[in-house]
């Protein structure tokens, strides 16, 4: 296999509009704070945004150790895809079906907000509209798939979401084998970093501080501590994603999961005429070990997926290099999804972490006793979901009885994870058991493998 011409270097989409050419300042010492938000992400950012919107003379100060985009904000797949990986039914069991449909409502919602306010204060990142498109390529997909349709549709998705046979999905992105599709409507496809950046640079002419290289080593009731300084705030909220466990005593709190992606060159429009993707619909797969891949703006495909999927003790990637076993297996995908592609170079690989609860369900809140905020765990799909978090965490800050504040991932609580060895060994066990899954049901028309549910009920997936 030939090797990227890149790896690593933040993402691709950092190469495609360049890293930052000048750091913002670091925290100048001690100071004070209305909000005090740990991590300059999309959540991080989004909150400040409506904290500020909401009451411009609060004093919002965003700590980042790095910079502003410098996780998966900045290098994730880029679907806006107004849902998120999470269970209903334990939601359900917690506050009820109606509030589980509430939100549905509420998720479904953030693609028409975040257009609305790149729109709105300028912010370009490539935002296209377009369909989700998953394709089954063998019989157990495609009963996967039928569930799939019918469990979203179950919970209020119908008017955007819905199953299509083959040949209307060839129609859209020829793939080899396809049986059929699952659509979902109302999603857009963006180029992250800029998302990220263009937001960073719209809370800092609403009058939001952003300090970056500056290390939190720890914060209790009312107090940042940093390598730079302390900051005194009677909020603080916690926005740091898959980044948690690097701080002090969250190191179980939630898994940091390894996804990587590869983008290729440019290709001719020879190639696209074969593959088609007229749509630019954002694509994906419904073997057990999934797939993300989207048209990006110049005529490239990515390719995401888990890889070597954890490392040992909650460990970080080195500014996003992947291992070449990654690699090897997101070139498999991509050349057999697109062969068209082949003879094709891959221009960049790369990788970050994605914050995993123990039971794979986002969560946002507010301890009013202490101030101190949280929001995460978005299992990759954190692009529409770290805006909801934004509002909410806004409206729990500001004391507002608002819907989002009563929606039940809000103050939702669930265990750690187990100490090493047993949460790496969990995490790849898992992983394994769905590879050989997809093997197994790759090679003959069976039903969806039972290797498949025992890894996911190995880690409560």
């Amino acid at each position: 296999m030939t090797q990227p011409r890149k790896i690593g270097d933040i993402s691709f989409w950092y190469a495609d509009i360049g890293l930052p050419s000048q750091r913002r300042k670091a925290l100048a010492g001690d100071t004070t704070a209305d909000v005090a938000i740990i991590g300059a992400g999309y959540t991080g950012l989004w909150a400040a945004y409506y904290l500020k919107k909401a009451d411009p003379a609060l004093d919002v100060l965003v700590i980042e150790k790095e910079f502003a985009g410098y996780g998966a904000s900045g290098r994730n797949g880029g679907w806006l895809t107004g849902g998120f990986a999470w269970n209903h039914g334990r939601y359900a069991r917690d506050r009820g079906e109606a509030a589980v449909r509430d939100m549905v409502r509420a998720m479904n919602g953030t693609v028409d907000e975040v257009i609305r306010v790149a729109e709105a204060e300028g912010i370009t990142a490539d935002i296209l509209r377009t369909d989700e498109l998953m394709v089954a390529t063998n019989p157990a997909q495609l009963e996967r798939l039928k569930a799939e349709v019918a469990h979203r549709r179950g919970w209020g998705e119908e008017a955007r979401t819905f199953e299509i046979g083959k040949a209307e999905a060839d129609a859209r992105v020829r793939v080899p084998g396809t049986l059929g599709g699952m659509i979902v409507t109302n999603v857009a496809r963006v180029q992250p970093a800029k998302l990220a950046r263009g937001l960073a640079e719209v809370v800092e002419r609403l009058g939001v501080r952003i300090v970056e290289g500056t290390t939190v080593t720890a914060f209790e009731k009312g107090l940042v501590t940093t390598d730079c300084g302390q900051v005194r705030a009677p909020f603080i909220l916690r926005a740091t994603e898959g980044f948690t466990a690097t701080l002090p005593g969250l190191e179980r709190e939630w898994l940091p999961l390894n996804s990587a992606q590869i983008a290729t060159e440019p290709l001719p429009q020879a190639v696209w005429d074969e593959i088609g993707w007229a749509g630019h619909e954002i694509f994906g797969d419904f073997n057990n070990a999934y797939c993300y891949c989207q048209r990006t703006r110049e005529g490239r495909i990515t390719v995401g997926a888990r890889g070597v999927p954890y490392r040992y003790g909650s460990r970080i990637d080195n500014s996003g290099a992947p291992d070449a076993e990654t690699i090897r297996r997101l070139t498999d995908i991509l050349h057999l999804h697109f062969p068209a592609a082949r003879p094709f170079a891959i221009d960049h690989a790369w990788c970050g972490v994605i914050g995993v609860p123990r039971d794979w369900c986002a969560t946002v809140g507010l301890d009013r006793a202490t101030g101190i905020g949280w929001a995460g765990g978005y299992v990759g799909v954190g692009v529409s979901t770290s805006n909801l978090s934004g509002r909410t965490l806004a409206d729990l800050v500001l004391n507002r009885d608002t819907d989002l504040a009563r929606l039940p991932w809000v103050n939702r609580r669930v265990r750690e994870w187990e100490p090493e060895p047993l949460r790496w060994m969990g995490v790849h066990a898992m992983y394994a058991l769905l590879r050989i899954a997809d093997r197994r049901e790759a090679a003959a028309p069976i039903p969806p493998s039972r290797f498949a549910r025992l890894g996911n009920w190995l880690t409560g997936r």
